[in-house]
This record gives C-alpha cells, sequence and structure tokens, in this order.
C-alpha cells in the first residue's frame, strides 16, 4: 500500500471519526450500553454473599448477556447506515470524485466507524471495570479485560456485515431494516430456533455445535465462557462436545473464526462497492 492510498484512508477515516460524535445512533448506543454495564455492576456486587468471586461471576455473566444483545446490534446500525447513508444524501459521488480509489474510501469509512465503535465499548466498559476493580478487587480483573477484548471482537465481526449490507443497499432505510432482522436472527431466533429442534429433533451434540460455531454471537459466548468460568458444562452437549473435541486448541479455534467473521463479509464488502462504484 502506497504513502498515498495511507493518506487517503487516513483522511477518511478522521472524517468519519467526526461524523461519528455528532451521529445520534452512535450517541444513544453508547449512553444506553455505558448506563446498561455500569448498572449491571452495581446490581451484581449488591446483596448479602454476592462479594468477590460470587459477586464478580454474576456480574460477568450479566455482561455476557448484555453484550449478546446489545454490541451486534451496534455494529449492524453503525454500518448498515455507513455507504448507505452517504449514498442517499448524495456526499459519497463527490467524495469518489476526488483522486481516492473506493476501495481506500471504504477502508477508511470502515476504521473510522471501528474507532467510534470501540470507544463506545471502552466507554461503557470503563465505569463498568471501576465498579468490578472496587468490589471484587484486582484478582479476577484480568478475566474482565479478556471479556472487553472479545467485546471488541464481536462489535467488528457485525460492524463488518453491516458494510457489507450498506454495500448492497441504496437506501439507508432498507439497509437498517436488513440490519434489524439478521440482528434479530443472529441474537433471537437462531438461539432459540435451535434450543426447539435440538429439542425436536434431538439433534447429536456434532450438529449443534457445528450451529453454534457458524453463529458470531454463539462463538463470542462460547469464548467468554470457555476463557472467564473455566468449563463449558453451563452450555449443555454442544459445550461439553466442543470442549472434549478441540480440548487446549478451544480458544485459538474460536479467535480464527472471528477473524475470518472480521475479513471475509469485509472483502465482499470492498468488492461490491468497488462494482458498484465503477
Amino acid at each position: 500500500m502506497t504513502n498515498s492510498a495511507i493518506t487517503n484512508i487516513a483522511i477518511v477515516m478522521r472524517k468519519e471519526v467526526s461524523d461519528a460524535r455528532r451521529n445520534r445512533w452512535f450517541i444513544l448506543f453508547t449512553i444506553v450500553f455505558g448506563g446498561l454495564a455500569l448498572s449491571l455492576s452495581l446490581f451484581g456486587f449488591s446483596g448479602l454473599g454476592t462479594f468477590g468471586i460470587a459477586g464478580f461471576g454474576r456480574t460477568v455473566a450479566s455482561l455476557i448477556n448484555l453484550v449478546m444483545l446489545i454490541v451486534p446490534l451496534m455494529g449492524l446500525m453503525l454500518g448498515a447506515m455507513s455507504i448507505s447513508g452517504e449514498r442517499e444524501r448524495g456526499s459519497l459521488l463527490p467524495l469518489l470524485a476526488q483522486p481516492v480509489m473506493p476501495t481506500e474510501v471504504l477502508l477508511g469509512k470502515y476504521l473510522g466507524t471501528a474507532v467510534a465503535l470501540m470507544a463506545a465499548i471502552l466507554f461503557g466498559f470503563g465505569f463498568s471495570g471501576i465498579v468490578i476493580a472496587w468490589q471484587g478487587g484486582l484478582a479476577q480483573f484480568s478475566y474482565y479485560l479478556i471479556l472487553v477484548g472479545l467485546t471488541l471482537l464481536i462489535g467488528l465481526v457485525h460492524l463488518s456485515i453491516g458494510f457489507l449490507i450498506s454495500a448492497f443497499m441504496s437506501k439507508s432505510a432498507t439497509a437498517i431494516s436488513t440490519a434489524l432482522i439478521l440482528w434479530l436472527i443472529i441474537v433471537f431466533i437462531s438461539d432459540l430456533g435451535l434450543i426447539g429442534t435440538a429439542v425436536v429433533l434431538r439433534l447429536a451434540p456434532s450438529v449443534l455445535l457445528a450451529f453454534t460455531l457458524i453463529n458470531p454471537a454463539q462463538v463470542f459466548k462460547l469464548a467468554a465462557i470457555h476463557t472467564i468460568q473455566g468449563n463449558l458444562e453451563i452450555l449443555g452437549a454442544a459445550g461439553l462436545y466442543a470442549a472434549d473435541v478441540f480440548r487446549g486448541f478451544l480458544f485459538p479455534t474460536l479467535m480464527v473464526l472471528f477473524l475470518l467473521w472480521v475479513f471475509i463479509p469485509l472483502l465482499f464488502a470492498i468488492g461490491v462497492f468497488r462494482q458498484r462504484s465503477i
């Protein structure tokens, strides 16, 4: 990559960070996620007998569910509005008329939005981390940092998927609707549907694991529970089967899946955006 390409990407990236700070959706997501994370941390350590390790486990379990619910929506929505919004407003064409390649534009927009998304996540986890360090001490804090890292990854995964949606759509309303439907499928329908299907058809653990690994939200849950709690018994047959099959390679395998979920949709988004720009 040439110096001019890096400069162009950096310019677009700075523009996206600046636009994100004025985006009402971004501000709303940041406030909601930060408020809920702080509330769950306070409630997790409240009550008799929930201090220390017990309180930490209760808090982390709540935060995992919060992340699976909110962060995919944040990534999908911010990604879906990125390209389609500018295309609909008519500001994308003048940008592409400049001496800049479509790939540079998309990468700059992605990196800028990714910085904004990660800042929102770290903002929310910052106040929660203060509560956890204060109430639970620093003994378990390394596991909390792992949860933060996994949350950043799942945010980037859904941001890539959101950019792919945005690259296809000409209108932001259509892109947002598609992102919302996909969020419902990833977070709710796939999870509940898999449980129902497993009960009715009595699926083998290997089949359950395969369906789990194709869902990025479930990959996040596997990685978080495996790392923080040390076992996957809480996930039932699929969790025990995953631990038995992958053994010590489970976490590296999940990280590879995360990276594939980040880069493959982004590469497809670049291809679609370049084709439509031509």
